[in-house]
């Protein structure tokens, strides 16, 4: 066998233990070890380039950037359990609810704003599915609409910076997190306009699907439901502002004065305070939030340590050249590479969660999409509006296993008079994950929607730069020229005087 031949079969490895089922991160470890002791014994590389293994594995447990992950997922945790999700939604239901469609737009919203302050899927679209799907269903929602809505505004945390996601993206295409946060505001605006529009034409075509709440079932009104919702928007919007700000995550603001793990760790303490707010700052729900993030936490740096392994010995065995010659190769430039590499990516988050595509899959994309003039940020930032399908396909999406769960849940508990059916729970997910395709599509043909927000590169045209020499210093070298009778000492030919307009430059003495 020739080396050239085993990249491609490294990679149909890759994909065939992903189809297995096993941990991903202990089965592509074990692939890419075994792959390294035949590649020895083939002698493609000495058993010395293996000795990398350890440095590289100690390079990740010692990246300061990586450190803002147990920050944010803390944060989130804190915050998912506080109760904040709780309230907002109380109040933005009892704000919009009347409005036909109006149950919809307070999840959407409430969606969007705790994607920015929790970022973890699994929270948000449990505990809007707690207080909402029982209110849906009690004035006469459509079931497939309230699933769908429910599932696709708990997966748009992931797009919403402070989003774990990016944070993985910039580690891995070497960006700063401030960009990725950046460029990352326009999709999630975008998203969110796109589901609210949805819910719009909906209530249009089809009133009796979403009908608005009768004003009587308002517990509150006036200043009093103004002052609730807004005791809730304000602290969460504080807390967004000094976070995202101060790491430079925020559009307008280029200058960074805190790292994301010292972002992070300021969050941590802001959510604290917040649930001292609300009176749920207890030490019972302190160690639940610690023991969610060092599960979290453990899973991203094991399947880290395992992607480390495999693209070890895939770069040893000249795969990072296979994969460059294979995408570069794709008719349509640029644009071909980017749909190839996106349905590629669709299919591939049937199978796998995000973090594993990130790390897996993202280091063999990223030199490919350099060498090919796109910019990285952007790049991330689309890879972040794709994976957000793989929470949401049907039959595989975890938010619909979430949502399965919740409605069995709220069922045994005769919160709902009768079950949630899987079929309209996986029917009602099929618009929505339509809707962030045409995000997708938005994405790649419409680039500003990403770069609108980063900060303007400085280009500086060669052809205008003058160098300008001091007149005394002109005067001592004239000087000290014609002292030695007007020729160069050097054997140079006489300087030919240069052109009005052009750029001069220091004689050499």
């Amino acid at each position: 066998m020739q080396m050239e031949n085993f990249a491609p079969i490294m990679f149909g490895g890759l994909v065939l233990i992903m189809l297995i089922g096993f941990p991903v991160a202990f089965s592509l470890a074990a692939l890419g070890m075994a792959s390294g002791f035949f590649a020895i014994q083939m002698g493609w590389f000495p058993a010395v380039f293996m000795e990398n293994l350890p440095i590289n594995i100690f390079g990740i447990l010692s990246n300061d950037l990586l450190l803002a992950i147990p920050f944010f997922t803390f944060m989130g945790a804190i915050l998912e359990k506080c109760g904040l999700a709780e309230d907002m939604l109380d109040s933005m239901g009892q704000l919009f609810g009347t409005v036909k469609g109006g149950l919809g737009y307070s999840v959407i919203i409430v969606g969007f704003i705790l994607g920015a302050i929790t970022g973890t899927v699994a929270g948000q679209v449990i505990a809007m599915a707690l207080i909402s799907l029982p209110v849906m269903i009690r004035y006469g929602y459509n079931m497939r609409y309230a699933t769908g809505v429910l599932a696709a505004s708990g997966t748009i945390t992931q797009l919403v910076p402070p989003s774990l996601v990016l944070i993985v993206m910039a580690d891995q295409l070497g960006r700063s997190v401030g960009d990725m946060y950046r460029g990352a505001w326009g999709p999630s605006i975008l998203q969110v306009l796109i589901f609210a529009g949805y819910t719009f034409m909906l209530g249009v075509i089809k009133p009796n699907h979403i009908p608005g709440i009768p004003k009587s079932a308002r517990t509150l009104s006036g200043a009093k439901l103004w002052a609730k919702c807004l005791r809730g928007i304000i602290p969460s919007a504080i807390l967004i502002f000094a976070v995202l700000g101060s790491m430079g995550g925020l559009p307008g603001i280029d200058t960074a004065i805190a790292t994301p793990t010292e972002a992070g760790a300021m969050g941590v303490v802001g959510a604290l305070i917040l649930a001292a707010i609300h009176k749920r700052l207890t030490l019972g729900l302190i160690w639940e939030a610690m023991v969610g993030t060092m599960r979290l936490t453990a899973m991203v740096v094991f399947i880290l340590i395992g992607a480390r392994v495999f693209s070890l010995v895939f770069q040893g065995v000249d795969g990072a050249r296979w994969v460059e010659h294979l995408l570069t190769g794709l008719p349509g430039g640029q644009i071909g590479f980017l749909i190839v590499v996106n349905l590629f990516i669709f299919f591939l988050a049937f199978f796998l969660d995000f973090f594993e595509i990130a790390f897996i899959i993202l280091p063999m994309l990223g030199p490919v999409a350099a060498k090919l003039g796109i910019d990285l940020v952007w790049f991330g930032v689309l890879l972040c509006v794709n994976m957000q399908t793989s929470f949401m396909h049907p039959p595989f999406g975890f938010a619909l296993f979430y949502l399965r769960g919740i409605a069995d849940t709220l069922f045994k508990e005769k919160r709902i008079a009768k079950p949630v059916l899987s079929n309209d729970i996986y029917m009602g997910a099929i618009p929505w994950v339509l809707m962030q395709l045409i995000l997708v599509a938005i994405v790649i043909f419409v680039p500003q929607t990403v770069t609108m927000f980063l900060p303007k590169e400085e280009k500086i045209d060669t052809d205008k730069v003058q160098i300008e020499v001091p007149i005394d210093d002109m005067n001592s070298n004239s000087g000290a020229e014609s002292g030695g009778g007007g020729e160069n000492p050097f054997g140079d030919p006489p300087k030919e005087e240069a052109p009005a307009g052009a750029a001069t430059e220091p004689e050499k003495k």
